[in-house]
Order: C-alpha cells, then structure tokens, then sequence
C-alpha cells in the first residue's frame, strides 16, 4: 500500500481553540498498537478530554479515547490506556520549561496521519477566562462583518440596510 503524500486529518479538537489560547504548537508523533492504527483510519478517535503531562522525563498523552477496532481479537487494545509521544530531547526540555509557568497546559489539538505515520498535534496554551471567550466571540463577529461589507462593497451591491427608494 502506497504512503500518503500529504497530512490526512483523522481528528481536530475545536474546544482546545475554544477554552485555551495556543502559544506554541509542537507535532509529536505517538506510540501506538497495531489495532489503534486500524481504529485511526476508520476516524474513531476523540481528543475532547485528553490532555499530556511529563512523566520520567518523558511526554504522555492521558485520556486520548481510540475506539476497540471491531474485527480485534483478544489482542484489542484498551480504549483510554495513557500513550507516549515521540518528540526530540530538545523540545521536550523546552515544554517542561514553559509548563512550570502557571496557568500553561499541554494540549492535544489535532491528530493526522503524515507520511502513513500517526502524528498528534499538541499546544502550549493558557486557559482562557469565560470574558475572554466573548470578547474572542465578539471581535470574530465583527470581523465577519467587515468581511460581509467588504464584500458588498468589491461586488458593487448596496450596503446592507439600504434598499432602493419609491419613486
């Protein structure tokens, strides 16, 4: 079977975005069982309550749930068992040094296959504040709406509001 060319998305955790601010992103790659590879490509994957930690000097990714693939034998695996993530000596002195600081946590935000390799995309990132997501929301709103006017505007049309006059 050919490698893939390129990144092929499996699954994307959108409450991280949400609930956290990425300061730095890191790609990882993850050791994984054989039936946990089967079960990645059917997409049965949720990254919603999975979070990484160091443990023995090394990264390891807690609460990643891998459905059991289906036609697995007794040799299934278990579906919230904790993986370690494969990252260079380098970059794992890097995050332990940043996750001293308070407030900054390792996340998990997307996993892909590279290359035919199973890869995890994790973040540092600190937690955001319940007004903070609404000024996020709110700032994204009015740059949807800027983007609508500008729009308009490029195409010619009448702004919004502002309909023709009887006459």
């Amino acid at each position: 079977m050919a490698r893939d060319a390129e990144r092929r998305p499996i699954a994307v955790n959108r409450k991280a975005r949400h609930d956290y601010t990425v300061l730095k992103t890191y790609e990882a790659g993850i050791v994984l069982a054989g039936t946990e590879v089967k079960s990645l490509r059917e997409g049965r994957v949720s990254l919603v309550d999975a979070f990484a930690q160091e443990r023995d000097g090394e990264i390891m990714l807690y609460g990643l749930h891998i459905a059991e693939y289906g036609f697995g034998t007794w040799t299934n695996h278990q579906p919230r068992r904790t993986r370690k993530l494969l990252l260079h000596r380098v970059e794992i002195a890097r995050i332990l040094d940043k996750l001293r600081d308070p407030g900054v946590a390792l996340v998990p935000l997307s996993m892909y296959f590279s290359n035919g390799w199973a890869k995890v995309e994790v973040g540092l990132a600190r937690g955001r504040r319940s007004y903070d997501k609404r000024q996020v929301l709110a700032e994204r709103d009015a740059n949807r709406e800027i983007a609508r006017e500008l729009g308009r505007r490029l195409k010619g049309r009448r702004p919004a509001g502002e309909g023709r006059r009887p006459g």
